[in-house]
């Protein structure tokens, strides 16, 4: 049986979004506790969530690369495999938060595959991969899956900018910005320029312009004042150079931050200090980008007496313990690494209230303390401790409040792996105080095995491996696999985005998470509190508990997306809605295809469950009851989601070309042999070598004619319609033979009246709707009545064709040809390629360099039913230390992950 089979047998749309309510494990009489389980299984059943993750093929890459991708979408709950949502958007989005490449694909059991061509064109710096559902759109882009990935580019601009920045104090107290700029070639000369001309722009504004000349190591120093309250956005200085042969160059290169302040923040865990009770405060010190810095300072009180020192560990982040006494206040002493101090109030404890200590360090279980104030103790009160992970509802216990300190054990086999929320409840089901912690879960984790035949392989020589999965719950998996030359593709294993980062971490966290695998490299105990660290320092917001329980949170906007819909309303001309009016969807992109349908009662008319792929040309037509077309068709709008600000500000790279220098110079390696091949056009660099002398000015540029625009038997364009008012009265008097039919049917005299076909932009449309067609919106119509011209139509062009193409006004969705007839090109579903793997054991007669960064991609291996799966490839012409990642997920939502590395000689 096959894993799509499978899925669909054991997998139903709804799966793990219930609440598994381990009631058996609950110290809490049923009833007691039933109102707060049924608000929380309602809205968890009602408003289903997902979340996904992109297996890229690299980390980093360079114009002329393909980006090769896999989307896995799951449930949020249990990482099971969504069946819900059929749609996935990824978007490629540059430092200026424009989208510049898009895809849309169709989703099938929770998966889809694709890939982005880099363009010679794009310039070099920080892109995003963004990736979501329509589903997803209910919490919002902070939980869109979003990488910054650094792309590179010599290959059509070979001058690189490198920057680097330092702060001071004006005399007047103003913020000062000293920018070091340096131009080099690609081999690291400094390039002097005979003028240089910038302008320093923060978010839109420019705040400083000048010019100048570089030295002779190409150094460029440029001072400015730094704006205030921009914290926020991001500056870029733009220059403009002009080289010894007079050309023109112009570089971009981001500012780091508008200023080298530390925040530093202090949480209590669980929120609150109680007086009399020790509590841990952990600190998170962050740079304006928002990575970790490292800071010491002493615990003070009021007095400034020293009660303890401290120092931060991973990342800026560090914790201290605090026994805080009644009437008294506390502040913590702060120094910084440039030897500047400063003092920070902490919070003030509390007389009366409930905190929690969590002990998270061992790996069965979590250990937890509940301080309650005494005034609080009550002989019949009762408090709840919970833990739930996104809705799902995994422990909970309950206590007498008689004493000031009550402990609990969790046992961790009972948790899901991921962010699991502690919660404090009151008798009454409110939350009283909340704890984040990590659980790494094994139950939750695929074992994975993987190996190859040899250990060292010589170039162009098979690879064999192999994979199982010891022990699963379910052997049957999806998988996909990257193959790299990890000398050349040099991994950042602590900064890597993989299956387990997102799934288990970042897809639930608001905010920026830095070097997210540092916390799965280890599991000992240092990296156990480092995590946990994270966990009392960053903020999650997928779930509200408080919220959910006070019936706060709103139901759900967006819904999963099954198809794609095409809706709208007629109107009569009146632009009244029209009950029950008849509208019709036509297409011939690929073939013809046509479906009517029926309006509502107020007009509202819907097609769904269309599959159609991008560049699809669709027309719709409108008619009343007594088929007239005396009416109005009025498209809704498809707002597209819009880019937000980059959460992931740490990962951006001043320098990208610099810090890709090594694998920059093996890409264009790559592509001078791809040049040589023919795969590979440098249009972007010779451009300015070709010299035009004469312009050929298509007349139908923008025409579908299957032959190609332009290329006909008869072309007129709108200047030749002058003084004409409508198509029927324009055409006969301009293509000779040409006659209209009282109806308004065109036909060829030579043809004895059979009517010709009729496309308006690409798509084949009644022949009698010409004579309601309004000439002022025709750019070009094309004759096509010689063997030669419409034999690519087969039969559909017998009589002659006419092809009618529409002018194109200001980038609009939705063209009105009349009130009753729309055209207009949806985006559409994104075909996919495949990625090519040499096969040298059959073409052995392939003697092209082989220096592909990319050895081996494959987005679709499925295990069989024992958990065992294998895959093979060729290794490349360079040698090195080959790098194999496979991840996957099976059916019961347990993710893998595996890497192994060979070497090539």
């Amino acid at each position: 049986m096959t894993f799509s089979l499978l899925i669909k047998k054991y997998l139903p749309i709804l799966t793990g979004m219930s609440m598994i309510l381990v009631l058996a494990a609950f110290h809490l009489k049923e009833e007691s506790f039933d109102i707060l389980t049924k608000k929380i299984d309602t809205y968890v059943r009602s408003n289903p969530q997902e979340k996904i993750y992109v297996h890229l093929d690299k980390p980093y890459y360079a114009v002329g690369d393909t980006i090769w991708l896999k989307a896995y979408i799951a449930n949020a709950t249990n990482n099971r495999l969504s069946n819900l949502s059929k749609i996935v958007y990824i978007d490629l989005i540059n430092d200026r938060d424009s989208i510049v490449q898009g895809l849309t694909l169709p989703v099938a059991e929770g998966m889809c595959w694709s890939s982005l061509s880099l363009s010679d064109s794009l310039s070099e710096g920080n892109y995003r991969l963004r990736a979501y559902t329509t589903l997803m759109q209910n919490t919002g882009p902070d939980f869109f899956y979003d990488k910054t990935l650094k792309i590179g580019n010599n290959w059509s601009n070979k001058v690189s900018l490198k920057a680097t920045y330092s702060y001071h104090k004006e005399r007047n107290g103003e913020l000062g910005v000293a920018s070091s700029l340096q131009f080099a070639n690609n081999d690291g000369v400094g390039i002097t320029a005979k003028e240089l001309t910038y302008e320093v722009v923060w978010n839109t504004k420019v705040i400083k312009r000048g010019s100048g000349k570089t030295n002779s190591d190409g150094k460029f120093a440029l001072n400015f004042i730094s704006p205030k309250n921009e914290n926020g956005g991001r500056g870029r200085i733009i220059a403009s150079l002009t080289m010894p042969d007079k050309k023109k160059l112009v570089k971009e290169v981001l500012i780091e931050a508008a200023s080298d302040d530390v925040d530093v923040q202090f949480f209590p865990e669980s929120g609150n200090l109680i007086e009399g009770f020790p509590g841990k405060i952990t600190f998170k010190a962050v740079n304006p980008v928002g990575k970790g810095v490292p800071i010491s300072g002493s615990l003070r009180d009021q007095d400034a007496n020293i009660l303890s020192t401290f120092n931060s560990a991973f990342l800026g982040m560090g914790n201290i313990i605090l026994t805080p006494e009644a009437g008294n206040t506390y502040m913590a002493h702060v120094k910084f690494a440039d030897g500047s101090e400063h003092n920070y109030q902490l919070p003030k404890a509390q007389k009366s209230g409930y905190a929690i200590s969590v002990n998270n360090i061992d790996s069965s279980k979590i250990q937890v303390k509940i301080y309650v104030s005494k005034d609080l103790l009550n002989e019949t009160g009762q408090l709840k401790l919970l833990v739930q992970h996104n809705g799902i509802l995994s422990y909970s216990s309950s206590s007498v409040i008689r004493k000031q300190i009550i402990t609990a054990t969790i046992p961790k086999k009972d948790l899901t792996s991921g962010i699991n929320q502690i919660l404090l409840i009151s008798d009454k089901n409110l939350p009283i105080c909340e704890r984040l912690v990590f659980v790494k879960n094994n139950a939750d984790l695929l074992p994975i095995k993987m190996e190859s035949n040899k250990a060292v392989y010589k170039k162009r020589e098979q690879v064999r491996m192999s994979f199982s999965i010891p022990g699963a719950s379910s052997g049957l998996a999806a998988f996909s696999v990257a193959v790299t030359n990890a000398d050349i593709v040099v991994p950042d294993l602590e900064n890597e985005s993989n299956i387990f980062t997102t799934l288990l971490l970042t897809s639930d966290l608001k905010g920026y998470v830095e070097k997210p695998n540092h916390y799965f490299l280890s599991d000992d105990v240092q990296t156990t509190i480092e995590l946990d660290n994270l966990m009392l320092t960053q903020g999650w917001t997928r779930y509200s508990w408080k919220d959910l329980i006070e019936n706060k949170l709103t139901q759900q906007s967006f819904k999963a997306e099954q198809s794609f819909r095409i809706t709208g309303t007629i109107n009569r001309l009146s632009g009244k809605p029209l009950p029950y009016g008849k509208v019709s969807l036509y297409s011939s992109t690929k073939g013809f295809f046509m479906v009517d349908t029926v309006a509502d009662a107020s007009g509202h008319f819907v097609f769904d469950n269309l599959y159609y792929t991008d560049s699809t040309n669709f027309l719709i037509q409108g008619k009343n009851a007594k088929d007239k077309l005396k009416v109005e068709i009025k498209m809704d709008p498809n707002p597209a989601q819009t880019v937000t600000k980059n959460k992931n500000s740490g990962d951006i790279e001043l320098n990208v070309n610099d810090a890709l220098s090594q694998y920059i110079r093996n890409s264009n390696i790559y592509f001078e042999e791809q040049l040589k091949q023919g795969f590979l056009s440098r249009s972007t660099v010779q451009l300015n070598e070709v010299k035009i002398t004469k312009k050929w000015v298509n007349p139908a540029p923008n025409s579908a004619n299957l032959n190609g625009p332009g290329v006909a038997d008869k072309i007129l364009v709108a200047k030749d319609f002058k003084n004409c008012f409508s198509i029927p009265q324009c055409l006969p008097g301009r293509i000779p033979g040409l006659m209209f039919s009282v109806e308004g049917i065109p036909s060829l005299m030579r043809m004895n009246g059979k009517p010709m076909a009729i496309f308006i932009d690409g798509m084949k449309v009644q022949p009698d709707i010409l004579q309601y067609f309004p000439i002022d919106d025709v750019e070009s119509v094309e004759l096509l009545n010689s063997a030669g011209t419409m034999a690519i139509y087969g039969s559909q062009g017998g009589a002659g064709i006419l092809l009618i193409t529409t002018k194109r006004g200001n980038g609009s969705t939705y063209n009105h040809y009349t009130p009753w007839i729309v055209s207009f090109i949806p985006k559409g579903y994104t075909l996919s390629k495949e990625f090519y793997s040499p096969k040298y054991a059959i073409d052995k007669s392939n003697t092209d360099e082989d220096l592909r960064t990319t050895v081996y991609w494959n987005p679709n291996i499925i295990s069989d039913a024992s958990g065992k799966g294998k895959f093979d490839f060729y290794t490349s012409d360079q040698p090195g230390n080959y790098r194999a990642v496979l991840e996957g997920i099976n059916l019961n939502g347990e993710i893998a992950r595996q890497t192994l590395t060979f070497q090539v000689k």
